[in-house]
């Protein structure tokens, strides 16, 4: 019997632009990771929350009812656990209301590793459900276009209509996504809230077009139709005011060689696409912009293939 464990989850970039509520990517180099340990005690709860610093985390709650983590977990025990329980230890890699997917990241790693406790593990496609317990709490919504991609890596498309079944998409040869954040928080739930529902049937088939141009362009590794798709005509518009900086930052990597640049899911983040050979140089030039206009970021370079969440330790 496994009595302990640590897993990883990465960060992820929502909608991918042309894909609101249906597209997801993971990225490299960031993410969270949650422990796990077996308790006599029956149930899910929290014997600690870490930030970046390795110093308790300030913000984030404790309580197993108000945290994506533990929800999901607990989601998982209800249905597969046994008599006892598992304790989670939090270790926050994912800056918070972020646009990377802070949250889904918390609630993937958990279900990763509270699953290997159990005496009979689920395979990880029927993980997702429970990770997504989590991600609708922070959210406010039942979408998976970051908990899919977190889970599973790659490229996701999951629209609501398919869930809990998705689709892990081929990506395009020698480009890589060039992710900013500037140091910006924006309320995923508040965001979503604040979208309008109503547009015309213009910008609705305008989007359709961009979505299958895009799906079409990575199935073929067409990467001029993949510079004419990565638009969003719906959603940035609405959202592209609230990150002061976005503006500076997409100008930077169009004007650099980017193939498109946008919001990641409700922002701040900032992503783009990019000819593999061009990212290091296009990452300076996009965290420079953001720089420019008086506010700090981080940055991270991705491979549209990275992988998903994964088990680190068992013991």
């Amino acid at each position: 019997m496994t009595d302990s464990t640590i897993a990883f989850a990465p960060a992820s970039i929502g909608n991918v632009a042309v894909g609101f509520d249906m597209l997801g990517l993971a990225l490299e180099g960031v993410g969270d990771r949650v422990g796990a340990e077996r308790r006599s005690e029956y149930g899910i709860s929290i014997s600690a929350v870490y930030g970046l610093d390795g110093l308790e985390h300030p913000y984030l709650p404790a309580e197993p009812g108000k945290n994506t983590a533990s929800i999901a977990a607990e989601a998982l025990w209800q249905e597969h656990g046994d008599d006892g329980g598992a304790a989670l230890t939090i270790f926050k890699g994912v800056p918070l209301q972020s646009g990377m997917g802070s949250s889904a990241a918390s609630a993937v790693a958990a279900v990763v590793a509270v699953n290997a406790l159990l005496l009979k593990p689920l395979p990880v496609q029927d993980l997702l459900h429970f990770a997504m317990a989590g991600e609708q709490y922070a959210s406010g919504g039942l979408h998976a276009d970051n908990v899919a991609p977190s889970l599973f890596g790659g490229l996701v498309f999951c629209p609501s209509v398919l869930l809990p079944e998705t689709v892990c998409l081929p990506v395009p040869t020698g480009i890589s996504a060039v992710l900013v954040h500037p140091e910006l928080q924006i309320n995923t739930a508040h965001a979503r809230k604040g979208l309008s529902a109503t547009y015309s049937m213009q910008q609705w088939l305008e989007q359709q077009a961009y979505l299958g141009g895009f799906i079409a362009a990575c199935a073929s590794n067409d990467h001029d139709l993949l510079a004419k798709s990565l638009k969003d005509v719906i959603i940035e518009p609405q959202r592209a005011a609230s990150v002061a900086c976005f503006p500076a930052v997409r100008d930077a990597a169009m004007d650099n060689g980017a193939l498109g640049c946008s919001l990641s899911g409700s922002g701040p983040s900032i992503f783009a696409l990019v000819q593999s050979q061009r990212a290091e140089a296009l990452s300076a030039q996009m965290a420079e912009a953001c720089r420019n206009m008086g506010i700090e970021c981080q940055s991270w370079i991705s491979s549209m293939s990275a992988p998903g969440a994964y088990l680190e330790s068992s013991a």
